[in-house]
């Protein structure tokens, strides 16, 4: 994995050209902190931050290759999982290949398909391609949208980068944003609108998305897009076919000349990833799996099991790690550190994002990265298969939003009435919701319950999906660790989103067909396990802490963020808090107390970090 930059001027000015584009590549030295280049000609520049995965030698970026006279040059971030294949058909096609590395049969795959070239590829992935002959960059990302992509568009520059604070870094770029921002910022959250990078003049690569700028004009165009059709196959078979499928994925994304790991939770995701991924090492002949999980310091003084998170990981962790015979590693965080880091996540995002799981993933993330360099991990299983609460309750699927803005208007009064009243939330988000509605691939005579579950699916996998799988992107890659979803493998998605809900969900059974793919891999007891959320910290000296901080924001006049917030409604919390740590709904789902004092505290930063001037 690594770090892709650059822009294209057809102004011909080249003065700052090489100290522009080596600026915006040093903003990402931490997705790519093993090697760096870039490349010059009269129009376009590029810039590559490298993860060394595979074929140290021959996958050295910017790469330049030669067609018909014409040079293509490649900036690249990604993981190609289809590469025997691929490399067979180039070959047959004339293609002669110099390196073992995914980069050049993206590259070559461009010179002989050209945009099209996205249909045969099976990975994550973002990609800039300049073809000096014709003047063209190419851009284009993965289906589900793993690896992050965004460009912006202003003074006759065209710059992208893998984040944000690359695109940032070109002079002609401003900090700016309108009230679009703001709404996308404080009252769509957590998953905003895909396309939208708060920023005003930047936008996001759609996933299943490719861009083409000249000269003349930049369009974007949909490559991929889930299709509703029948499903033919009973609960046997269809079990049988997600297994293979998964089984499948997971072994194709075991591909690494660097040491490997899988995260591991004990619950069923997790659990199915690592069982898969030891047995195809083991098959193999290669080293056992290392298996990695997160606790936090004070878990058996002050845990309470709610609805929300029934149970500590813990004991499940060490129950799959026994039977699937891993090397277990156990990462306890403390919340010093917690606190410590507080910001972290912050400068890995450029924008405010999910608070302490964020500050937890990434110290996680970096306790990995001292002994490996992927991992696989089991995210989307719950947007592919339904496994979240809000798809199995009545008052949830009868309301006409987000399942994650039910309680919006909790939101709304932290932050300044004159705020709510400019960007008008409730209307904001409705009309968002109304769009994203109106995207979902119909099933002529499908009964009520089943569209109404196919909605809500798409809502997961487009909106909700994204966030999750920015946060974890974010997180690893600040720490210099590739991690691998083989549950967001398109032909996986694309066979379970035609599976019907009674399917599913088989005698009320939450995620009933993976489950039953799973039963014969791991533990009973595992496999109908409760879901259980990603783990946060339940220590009171964490909620002391951002509660402290928050106060000091509050104290001093000059914090930005009060021209947001509603400081009365803050600090009637920050007085509710003092007794003992409750909870507060805030994203829409039950969340504790110092999670919003962590946004709170993160709008602060961010304002002053990247100097956000508001239009």
């Amino acid at each position: 994995m690594c770090g892709i930059a650059g822009y294209i001027d057809f102004s011909g000015h080249r003065e700052q050209q090489q100290a522009i584009v080596e600026a915006m590549g040093a903003t990402l030295v931490c997705r790519g902190p093993d090697a760096s280049g870039i490349y010059l000609s009269e129009h376009a520049a590029f810039a590559h931050r490298r993860l060394i995965v595979i074929d140290p030698e021959g996958g050295i970026q910017p790469m330049v290759r030669s067609l018909f006279h014409s040079d293509y040059c490649i900036t690249y971030n990604g993981e190609l999982y289809n590469m025997d294949e691929l490399r067979s058909e180039l070959l047959l096609r004339g293609h002669t290949l110099q390196t073992r590395s995914d980069t050049e049969l993206v590259l070559l795959a461009y010179m002989e398909w050209g945009p099209a070239c996205v249909e045969k590829l099976n990975g994550i992935f973002a990609i800039g391609i300049w073809n000096e002959a014709e003047q063209t960059l190419f851009l284009a990302r993965d289906r589900l949208g793993v690896k992050p992509l965004y460009f912006a568009k202003r003074d006759g520059i065209f710059a992208f980068g893998s984040e944000i604070k690359a695109i940032l870094a070109h002079p002609a770029i401003p900090p700016e944003v309108d009230a679009t921002g703001l709404a996308e910022l404080c009252f769509i959250g957590p998953a905003r609108t895909p396309g939208l990078a708060v920023f005003k003049h930047i936008n996001e690569v759609r996933p299943g998305t490719f861009v083409l700028h000249t000269r003349e004009h930049t369009s974007e165009h949909t490559y991929w897009r889930l299709e509703s059709k029948p499903h033919e196959h009973d609960f046997k078979t269809t079990a049988q076919h997600v297994r293979d499928l998964l089984e499948d994925a997971v072994s194709r994304q075991l591909v690494s000349d660097v040491p490997l790991a899988t995260l591991l939770s004990g619950g069923l995701d997790s659990s199915i990833v690592s069982a898969f991924a030891a047995r195809a090492l083991k098959q193999n002949g290669k080293e056992t799996l290392h298996t990695y999980s997160v606790d936090f310091i004070g878990m058996d003084e002050h845990f309470e099991a709610n609805a929300f998170q029934t149970g500590r990981d813990a004991p499940w962790v060490a129950r799959v790690a026994e039977f699937l015979q891993t090397v277990h590693h156990d990462i306890v965080l403390d919340t010093d550190d917690l606190l410590k880091h507080l910001l972290q996540p912050l400068a890995a995002r450029d924008l405010p994002g999910m608070a302490d799981i964020d500050i937890s993933l990434l110290l996680f993330c970096q306790e990995i990265k001292k002994n490996a360099t992927v991992a696989l991990s089991g995210e989307a299983a719950d947007e592919v298969f339904g496994g979240y609460p809000w798809f199995h309750r009545p008052e949830v699927l009868s309301d006409n939003t987000f399942p994650w803005s039910r309680r919006l208007a909790d939101r709304i009064r932290y932050f300044h009435p004159a705020l709510a009243g400019k960007l008008d939330p409730t209307a904001y988000v409705a009309e968002r919701y109304s769009d994203a509605i109106k995207e979902v691939p119909r099933l002529y005579g499908e009964d009520k319950q089943e569209a109404r579950i196919r909605e809500i699916s798409y809502l997961n996998l487009t909106r909700f999906l994204p966030t999750l799988l920015e946060r974890k992107d974010r997180m690893s890659m600040a720490a210099g660790l590739e991690v691998r979803v083989p549950f967001c493998d398109h032909r996986l998605i694309e066979y379970v989103w035609n599976i019907p809900w009674f399917l599913k969900s088989l005698n009320g059974t939450p995620k009933a067909i993976l489950r039953k793919a799973a039963e014969d891999i791991l533990p009973y007891d595992v496999v109908y396990r409760k879901k259980s959320p990603y783990p946060s910290t339940a220590h009171p000296a964490y909620l002391e802490g951002t509660r402290a901080r928050v106060e000091a924001i509050l104290a001093d006049a000059s914090s930005p963020v009060l021209d947001l917030i509603d400081v009365s409604a803050l600090r009637q919390t920050l007085e509710k808090s003092r007794g003992r740590l409750e909870h507060e709904p805030w994203f829409g789902q039950i969340m504790a107390t110092p999670q919003l004092f962590d946004y709170i505290i993160q709008i602060n930063a961010w304002m002053k970090t990247h100097r956000v001037t508001l239009v």
